[in-house]
């Protein structure tokens, strides 16, 4: 059974792998026949397609020439287009340059004949000027070394007061410069050194707690203020001014210590002959302190170093001592500052123009008690003392009473009278500086059209606004005359004043 199964089988596979074999052959057969078919149709597919391309490859690459060709040909055509340009340039070059060389040519004859023109003109004028010396010779009887000499002669003096004149000029030039320099250092030395106004001590007022205390002071049948007016050699002037006492006196330090010992009375309280003893005793030492500390703070403000004690004390004694209302102290500093300034510009000995600046008026301390004006008193004081005779000197001569013999002396007489002439310094010509400039303004005010004028610059320039409707500028410059004429013939004053007339228009709109 197991055999027969084996044989069914293997002769069923038999059959079946027969079958499969002739089925390949024949539906492969099939499919072969098929794609040979699809093949052939491809390829005559792909054959149009070819054809189709090869036509539009043609046709592109005929525009492509065509174009090409165009544009080569406009391209040749602009070359020779510029090529024509260019040679066309090139001929009218040539053309200029030819008549370039054509005029060159006429110019180098021109030159040649006028070469030959201008040697024979001087070979003329050379036989005109050896005629012309022949005659003069003839004329004159003098030969050309003679006439030479002669010549020179007179051309030697003419140069010779040309030179004098020179000579003047620069001198002259040379003062004007001096002056005007001198001015320029006074000008800045002045301006770099600022002072105060004067003041008048003449008397001093002590303020009371009450008029009870005027009956305090004069004391039992006025005991009480004669011990005050022995003590301290100063008026009391008890009147009328409520609450209050005038001292009245020249001597500054006297008066000093006179109002500290009637202040230090008041705030005691207790007044009576002993009291004013021992309250003056104390003022003369708180007085005496403060001179010192004052003569000291004085030197060294100036900066001057190894003054003696004894001129410390006398410098702080000018503090209480004035001239023409002008404290001497400060007086004294201000012209110390000046010249040692003024120095500086001129390059010369600066510190001792400073320190004789400062002990110029040394001898004001004790005038009242020595015989002698306070020049000579104070060089006496400055030699016996320690001080210099270049310095001594100094002060001796600041007012000319001894002639000066260095720029230093020279210095110092100018910074006092600059000091003491400045607008301000002294009473008196504090006075005469407002009428001037009252006057100067009085003047300017007076004339038509003037709307303000101003005095400035120390009353050395006036400045006049002018209305411009009312005054053109010829008028402007007409009225600036009249005003300088007017202030010539009415005032009295140094040097000379500036009169400046201004007119101006102005014109204003708002943008809203």
């Amino acid at each position: 059974m197991n055999g027969l199964s084996i044989i069914v089988v293997l002769v069923v596979a038999v059959i079946c792998a027969g079958a499969g074999y002739f089925a390949r052959k024949y539906v492969g057969e099939a499919k072969i026949a098929s794609a040979e078919q699809a093949a052939s149709k491809v390829l005559q597919e792909a054959e149009r397609q070819s054809e189709a391309i090869k036509r539009e490859a043609r046709v592109e690459v005929k525009d492509e020439l065509h174009q090409l060709r165009v544009t080569a040909e406009n391209e040749v055509k602009e070359r020779r287009q510029e090529l024509v340009q260019v040679e066309n340039r090139l001929l009218h070059k040539e053309e200029a340059l030819d008549e370039l060389q054509k005029e060159m040519v006429r110019r180098e004859q021109s030159v040649t004949d006028r070469e030959a023109h201008y040697r024979k003109v001087v070979e003329e004028a050379e036989l005109a000027r050896t005629e012309q010396q022949r005659v003069l010779e003839e004329i004159s009887e003098l030969t050309r070394d003679a006439a030479r000499d002669l010549l020179l002669k007179r051309t030697e003096d003419e140069v010779r007061h040309d030179m004098a004149k020179m000579v003047r000029a620069i001198e002259e030039e040379a003062r004007h410069e001096g002056e005007r320099r001198a001015r320029d250092i006074l000008s800045t030395c002045i301006q770099r050194s600022a002072a105060g106004h004067v003041a008048d001590t003449t008397v001093s007022v002590v303020p009371l707690p009450s008029d009870d205390m005027k009956g305090r002071i004069i004391g039992r049948e006025g005991r009480n203020i004669r011990t005050l007016e022995n003590l301290t050699g100063i008026d009391f002037i008890i009147d009328d001014t409520p609450e209050a006492v005038v001292l009245s006196g020249f001597d500054t330090v006297r008066r000093e210590i006179a109002r500290l010992t009637l202040s230090k009375l008041v705030a005691d309280g207790r007044i009576h002959p002993a009291k004013i003893e021992e309250m003056y005793s104390k003022a003369r030492e708180d007085v005496d302190r403060e001179i010192q500390e004052a003569g000291e703070q004085a030197v060294l403000d100036a900066n001057v170093h190894g003054v003696a004690p004894e001129l410390m004390k006398l410098l702080g004694r000018l503090k209480f001592r004035t001239s023409y209302g002008q404290n001497v102290l400060m007086h004294s500093l201000e012209v110390a500052h000046l010249a040692g300034l003024m120095a500086n510009e001129l390059g010369v000995n600066a510190k001792l123009a400073k320190r004789a600046g400062l002990l110029h008026d040394i001898g004001k301390a004790v005038d009242h008690e020595v015989e002698g004006s306070h020049a000579a008193i104070g060089g006496n004081l400055a030699r016996r003392y320690g001080e210099s005779d270049l310095v001594a000197h100094i002060i001796e001569s600041h007012h000319n009473e001894v002639e000066p013999n260095s720029v230093e002396a020279v210095l110092v007489a100018a910074g006092d009278a600059v000091s003491g002439a400045r607008p301000g310094a002294r009473r008196e010509t504090l006075e005469t500086y407002i009428k001037r400039l009252e006057s100067l303004e009085r003047i300017a005010e007076s004339k038509a059209g003037v709307e303000k004028c101003y005095a400035i610059q120390a009353g050395r320039e006036i400045r006049v606004l002018v209305k411009p409707e009312e005054v053109d500028d010829q008028s402007a410059a007409l009225l600036c005359r009249e005003i300088a004429k007017e202030i010539e013939q009415e005032l009295d004053y140094p040097g000379t004043i500036r009169v400046t007339v201004i007119r101006e228009s102005r014109t204003v709109e708002y943008a809203k």
